[in-house]
């Protein structure tokens, strides 16, 4: 004789998972037609796994508290459109000839089981697994059903392709939507979806004599990805200007715009630029993802450690100065602003940025964007800010005289200001500014620290191989003198699939500190060249850039080889 099924709430006490008063509390909040289970995972009595796994066995259906992607199988999955599964939480996984086996968060619900026994011929066995579970999961396997640009290439249908890139190239813009453009549509978000999918920074469509390229930057390297017919051309361009929203006859001029779509579950935004070349519109993409750009942003998660980090966490928190971070276009100098207003982000303080562009949105900050068209430079957004009763500004970068002269008088007077420079070391950020016509005394009063870095590209820790460096590279690096510095390593040629055959996996950065002292000061004050203010500051036991890096080679962070890309030759 078959056992009656115990209710929910019956396991939820069996388990000691919820009290009897948590119930009846419950009971008494229910609304009509709510399970009791939301109730109590709304009052904070119940976690939704432990509700999940009752419901479960109320229904005698197996639980999966974990889904395999790699066990799924990718043909069922894409016979279910995305947003059905979705709407229906639910994800084929394999079928055994008979019957489909069906991860369900809701099993009461029995339509979506009755359509997909239709869709599949087959019977569904159902198993249990918590929403959210089955929500990451559907990202991870719809994304991998959609493949890559090149296979899209191959894949499209020919004729199909050049009517659609016709009609993109010459018709307005309520034709492009239509179903004959598809293929155009469909090739752009694969690229689109492929270079999120590769943690690529950008994307470059470069139009030549009698190709096109399209490349993708990771890791700060480029990298050929897909080499679409030169005939398309126009028709690529045209469709990401649309979805940017630039003008599509303009072809003589550069624009920018902009670009927010959804991948996987995660929001990435792009900039857009179009450059007009000999041989077409050149085109640029540059990727954020907003997601994990929040995650990212802390000194300790960018590489910051140790007594640098806090010796930079105490200038910082001064009430007034200026701090300056140096480094070549790609080094990461934004990223640390950002890491470090965020560090210091609170209801007390007043934080404006004036940037070009904004590059992360930062909750409680106001942001401005620089607009030449206006006359909104950096230089007068920056006199504007000063009449906002800021706390902490961020200047994007001081590209002039002008901008140099209102920061450094914004810092005397009771504010903290943070900036860029393009140069090539802590050292020579003094004397940039004294060249850009401030007053050296100026500059010693109101400059508290120099941050120079570069972004050095991590060594695979499942491919590399060690390897004894010769001489010549130990000597370029100052390390010809160290003894049992323990065992080097390189980037295996070829890579694996975890770095995708690149031998390097993810950044990592490189720094020195320079903190104004009044040494220092007393140099710039007597117009001393960066040459000397850096032997000052070697002598009193500063770690250089490459010294830095060193510590990073012989913690097998990175390669010597990779060290000496990003940093010069130590001349002096």
């Amino acid at each position: 004789m078959a056992t009656a099924r115990r209710s929910v709430q019956g396991i939820l006490l069996d388990h000691s998972w919820v009290s009897p008063g948590d119930l009846e509390k419950a009971e008494e909040m229910r609304k009509p037609g709510q399970e009791i289970g939301e109730v109590l995972v709304e009052m904070g009595a119940l976690e939704p796994q432990r509700l999940i796994h009752a419901i479960a066995q109320h229904y005698r259906l197996p639980f999966m508290a974990y889904l395999d992607e790699h066990t799924i199988d990718l043909e069922l999955v894409a016979k279910v459109p995305i947003n059905y599964a979705k709407k229906n939480r639910l994800l084929p996984l394999y079928s055994d000839g008979t019957a489909v086996t069906l991860a369900v968060a809701n099993p009461s619900n029995f339509e979506p089981l009755d359509d997909l026994r239709l869709l599949f011929g087959q019977e569904i066995d159902p198993v249990v697994s918590p929403p959210d579970v089955i929500a990451e999961a559907i990202n991870r396997c719809y994304d991998r059903t959609q493949g890559n640009a090149q296979d899209l290439m191959v894949d499209l249908d020919q004729q199909a392709f050049e009517q659609a890139a016709s009609e993109l190239a010459n018709e307005p813009r309520d034709l492009l939507e239509s179903e004959e453009a598809a293929p155009v549509i469909k090739f752009v978000n694969s690229l689109l979806a492929q270079a999120a999918k590769d943690g690529a920074s950008d994307i470059h469509i470069e139009p030549f004599e009698r190709k096109q390229v399209v490349r993708f930057r990771v890791d700060g390297m480029l990298y050929d990805v897909v080499s679409p017919p030169k005939r398309f051309q126009a028709a690529i361009a045209s469709r990401i200007k649309i979805m940017a929203g630039l003008n599509i006859a303009e072809k003589r001029l550069p624009q920018d715009g902009r670009i927010r779509f959804r991948i996987a579950g995660r929001d990435i935004d792009v900039r857009v630029s179009s450059l007009p070349t000999a041989f077409g519109e050149r085109i640029v993409l540059r990727l954020l993802d907003r997601a994990q750009t929040l995650v990212d942003l802390s000194l300790d998660h960018l590489g910051f450690t140790g007594e640098v980090l806090e010796r930079l966490d105490r200038i910082i928190r001064q009430a007034h100065g200026i701090i300056l971070v140096t480094g070549p276009t790609g080094s990461g100098k934004t990223t640390t602003l950002y890491a470090s207003l965020t560090r210091i982000n609170s209801p007390e303080k007043n934080i404006i940025t004036i940037e070009d562009p904004i590059e992360y949105q930062l909750p409680g900050v106001g942001q401005m964007q620089v607009n030449p068209k206006i006359n909104l430079t950096f230089a007068s957004g920056l006199r504007s800010i000063l009449r906002q009763d800021p706390d902490v500004i961020m200047v994007g970068e001081i590209r002039d005289g002008e901008t140099a002269d209102i920061a450094i008088h914004a810092s005397l007077t009771g504010h903290l200001v943070f900036s860029t420079l393009h140069t090539n070391d802590s050292f020579g950020a003094l004397t940039r500014l004294v060249d850009m016509g401030v007053e050296p005394f100026l500059v010693s009063s109101s400059v508290l620290a120099v941050i120079a870095q570069r972004l050095v590209r991590m060594v695979c820790p499942a491919c590399r191989e060690p390897y004894t460096p010769d001489e010549a590279q130990l000597k370029r690096v100052d390390l010809a003198n160290l003894q049992d510095t323990g065992p080097f390593y390189r980037a295996r040629p070829g890579g694996c699939s975890q770095c995708r055959g690149k031998g390097y996996r993810g950044r990592t950065v490189i720094y020195e500190l320079m903190v104004i002292n009044d040494e220092i000061r007393s140099l710039v004050m007597r117009n001393a060249d960066a040459a000397t203010i850096r032997r000052t500051c070697v002598e009193r036991g500063m770690q250089l850039l490459r010294q830095h890096g060193v510590r990073r080679i012989l913690a097998g962070e990175t390669t010597l080889e990779e060290l000496m890309r990003v940093t010069q030759e130590e001349a002096i």
